[in-house]
């Protein structure tokens, strides 16, 4: 997996904690890019401290179930992942606006008692993320385009199909995935996802659950 100028190979390319950086409703996969504008300031120290070190942080999502620690904040999704920060400008009132791209997923193992404002984890990488292309093979690629016309037909909006056709199957996935206006809790079952023809698969049937549920004649149309 390459991210920027970094090459990830082995699970000693990884770290074994990170800071971790707990958003609602974000989904960042490997090879995907995440634009971030970063205000808060225990965030800017964070985005501070990975650029002195090895530029890496775990996006993850708060637990789903809304649960929370007894400093109010809020429990973590035992799955996030890694995004190396490719890009970074400053606006000039304080704000960061930076760009990760995903390096692999990971299982939280433990969240460490530290000092810093920003929270830090031990952390498995995924390593088998690092194979950009394990399983690409395997997708239904025209299930998913059709379920992904249909969406678009529906909700009455366009693509660039040009540019849907050159992407590969591992982009398109990922990139469709991370796109998808859908909530939490999807955006966790695609990120947890064990291959990208499972990820594929489940995308198509949220799509389709989705279309069901607004309107029937959609669903009965993609089944």
């Amino acid at each position: 997996m390459q991210a920027g100028n970094a090459h990830y190979r082995l699970a000693s390319d990884l770290p074994v904690t990170v800071a971790v950086f707990p958003l609602p409703e974000a989904l960042l996969l490997p090879g995907g890019r995440m634009p971030l504008n970063i205000f808060e300031p225990r965030y800017l120290q964070l985005v501070d401290d990975a650029m002195r070190g090895d530029r890496l942080i775990g996006m993850v999502q708060p637990a789903l179930d809304g649960s929370k620690r007894q400093d109010d904040e809020p429990q973590l999704c035992e799955v996030g992942c890694l995004g190396r920060i490719i890009s970074l400008s400053e606006t000039g009132d304080g704000r960061y606006l930076i760009s990760l791209q995903g390096v692999c997923r990971y299982r939280i193992l433990q969240e460490l008692a530290v000092r810093t404002p920003f929270r830090q984890c031990r952390i498995a990488p995924f390593v088998g993320d690092l194979e950009e292309d394990r399983g690409a093979g395997e997708v239904n690629r025209p299930a998913l385009l059709k379920a992904f016309r249909a969406y678009l037909q529906a909700n009455e909006l366009d693509a660039d199909w040009e540019s849907v056709s050159r992407a590969d199957n591992t982009m398109l996935v990922n990139a469709l995935s991370m796109m998808a206006p859908y909530g939490a809790a999807e955006k966790q079952a695609l990120l947890e996802a064990p291959d990208l023809k499972t990820r594929a698969d489940t995308l198509i049937a949220i799509t389709e659950m989705t279309l069901a549920r607004d309107n029937d004649e959609f669903g009965s149309s993609l089944q």
